[in-house]
């Protein structure tokens, strides 16, 4: 089952400090909302692990994140892929983009796709897509407020 999920965040730090932040494991960590662990593996791998409750379903995934297509400080892709053991798998992307408003603000847009499946993807795909919106939200809220903040 797979997902498109766009949006944008006006985040009040300097082009460089916020693509500094996404780069910034740390970072990173405190702002997926589940997020147990995040280590940076070289400067373009990291491997994670999430606790996510979708509907009545919490699992733990370990997983990769690999960072693509990097033109600094303006974009990049960064790709996932968890497994869940028994409730599934979940990998996708975000294309984020970087653009300056001033000197002192940033937007940050992103477009992501998820794909999901095992027992997760029985859940239907309204649950699924309104759990995957609200988590893209959590994390690029909280991120922009750490950075900007």
């Amino acid at each position: 089952m797979a997902l498109v999920i766009e949006g944008e965040e006006r985040i009040a730090a300097p082009l460089q400090k916020v693509w500094e932040a996404l780069n910034d494991p740390d970072i990173l960590r405190g702002s997926i909302p589940g997020c147990q662990s995040l280590e940076k593996k070289s400067d373009t791998e990291m491997a994670a692990t999430v606790v996510l409750k979708i509907g009545p379903i919490k699992a733990t995934f370990n997983g990769e994140v690999v960072l693509k297509n990097l033109k600094p400080p303006h974009s990049y892709t960064i790709q996932g892929e968890g497994k869940g053991g028994i409730a599934g798998f979940a990998k996708g992307g975000a294309d984020v983009t970087l653009t300056a408003d001033g000197a002192d603000t940033t937007v940050l847009k992103y477009a992501a796709k998820a794909d999901v499946g095992g027992k997760i993807a029985q859940l239907g795909s309204r649950l699924i897509e309104s759990t995957s919106k609200k988590l893209a939200g959590q994390f690029f809220s909280t991120f922009g407020g750490k950075v900007g903040g």
